[in-house]
């Protein structure tokens, strides 16, 4: 027996209006993928740039109860050696500085920071002076010998 179909045109005019629709709506969203491309990555370096600012903000704090004792106020050198130089600038990466700053220095007055070894410090409070410190960069007076510790 065969089985025979009916159609509604009522039923095809408005299925075939939602899928015009859709497919305007697809068009659409994909046309406005490119413009989002190109806005996207100024908006990421925006915030990069905001929250890079925010942690140097967070970092003075930290810095003026935790470090600026030995490597002065601005970090300019005196019991420990200078920071805000180009020479440990450019050669210091982030990585380093927070390792430093976390595990401290053998043999050293710098100890260890990070509550992970026994100091202070949160990890995230040690990416906060390193942003402070990276924050120095672009006016780094030229300090050939940073590492000179005065009266030490």
């Amino acid at each position: 027996m065969r089985y025979s179909y009916s159609t509604d045109e009522k039923l095809n005019r408005s299925t075939n209006k939602w899928m015009l629709i859709g497919v305007f709506l697809l068009v659409g969203i994909v046309a406005m993928f490119p413009l989002y491309r190109s806005y996207e990555p100024s908006s990421r370096e925006g915030s990069r740039e905001a929250q890079a600012a925010s942690l140097a903000e967070e970092g003075e704090t930290i810095w003026q109860l935790s470090c600026s004792s030995c490597h002065g106020l601005a970090g300019e050198g005196g019991s420990a050696p200078a920071l805000n130089s180009k020479q440990f600038l450019q050669t210091a990466s982030d990585d380093q500085a927070a390792t430093l700053i976390a595990v401290g220095i053998p043999g050293s007055q710098m100890s260890a920071y990070s509550q992970d070894f026994g100091g202070t410090l949160t990890s995230e409070q040690i990416q906060a002076v390193v942003a402070l410190i990276r924050s120095w960069e672009s006016d780094a007076p030229d300090r050939p010998d940073w590492r000179d510790v005065v009266g030490g």
